[in-house]
């Protein structure tokens, strides 16, 4: 089974998108299986982003794993969790061994507060299972993953919903680990509106620029976007928009040949040298020099632990 269905440098996108290929037969738009079941394009060691979410449980081997240009050495058992549009590869890896979950946001329609769960786990991407006495992980999040694996083989009667309450449990569960980012507790239409101007933004990449363009397509005002965005997550729209621009800016010049005026255009700027002014404030690097920096392996030279006890006394 290869349920990467499409790679390549689609027109749209110059860096490789893989999109998620599930055969109607298969339905639901989930797929599962050890990184030998999907093929090279699950350990891919070129920068490449996907059209959907995957759940990476990695139980053995060594190297690292590059995302959104962050190197994160491997030290197993731990878990990934990528988002659509991220920008990642495998580097050097030896003995990967682990189960991979991919499904897109057809999956999630049954439980759409998943989606808010998952954008938590995906800023933090990895996170580190404390191995117990029988060599699993403490938290019993290795025999969630085995459960949900025997359940997508078996595909019983009612599989699709078993799996999808599986999905939650384990997204509940993984964001009470140690480095986990916890979602905001606001609710109601706040909440509602917040998270789809923060999906609007996964989405365009800040490309529309004025918060005003936001606020518009969400059917708002301004003051109301200000007012909600900075209740639910502690920042202005204003700045998560010029986040999210620097970011799809980096992701650009790391993982595509684009010149910096194809990538000021990409990101909504039609003009390179204002991109280039706003990407200097934003950095305190030139978009040229960040790409020499990125050099040949595609990203910063900026290696963060997945061991949740780094760093204390």
């Amino acid at each position: 089974m290869n349920a990467y269905g499409h790679h390549g440098t689609a027109p749209a996108d110059p860096v490789p998108l893989h999109r998620l290929g599930v055969p109607p037969a298969e339905n639901p738009p989930f797929a599962m299986g050890t990184f030998e079941t999907f093929g090279p394009d699950s350990r891919a060691g070129y920068p490449h982003r996907h059209t959907f979410y995957e759940i990476v449980h990695v139980t053995a081997g060594t190297g690292a794993h590059v995302i959104d240009l962050v190197r994160r050495p491997l030290s197993p058992p731990h878990l990934c969790f990528l988002l659509p549009g991220q920008v990642h590869h495998w580097e050097g890896v030896t003995g990967l061994r682990g189960v991979v979950m991919l499904f897109t946001d057809d999956f999630l329609l049954a439980r759409p507060g998943d989606r808010q769960l998952l954008r938590a786990l995906g800023e933090r991407s990895w996170l580190h299972l404390p191995p117990g006495p029988s060599g699993d992980d403490t938290a019993g999040l290795g025999e969630l993953v085995r459960a949900m694996g025997r359940e997508f083989t078996a595909k019983a009667d009612g599989y699709a919903s078993v799996l999808e309450a599986y999905l939650h449990i384990l997204l509940v569960r993984a964001l009470r680990l140690p480095g986990a980012r916890r979602p905001g507790a606001a609710t109601g239409r706040a909440a509602e509106v917040s998270r789809e101007f923060g999906l609007l933004l996964t989405e365009t990449g800040g490309a529309e620029g004025a918060v005003g363009a936001y606020a518009a397509r969400l059917g708002i005002s301004v003051g109301y976007l200000n007012e909600v965005v900075k209740q639910t997550t502690g920042r202005t729209p204003g700045e998560l928009v010029r986040a999210a621009r620097t970011l799809e800016a980096k992701r650009l010049l790391a993982g595509s040949g684009l010149g910096v005026g194809q990538v000021a255009r990409r990101v909504g700027f039609t003009d390179p040298a204002y991109f280039c002014r706003f990407f200097r404030r934003e950095t305190g690097i030139s978009p040229g020099d960040f790409r020499r920096t990125a050099g040949g392996n595609h990203h910063v030279p900026r290696t963060e632990s997945i061991d949740p006890h780094e760093g204390r006394p």
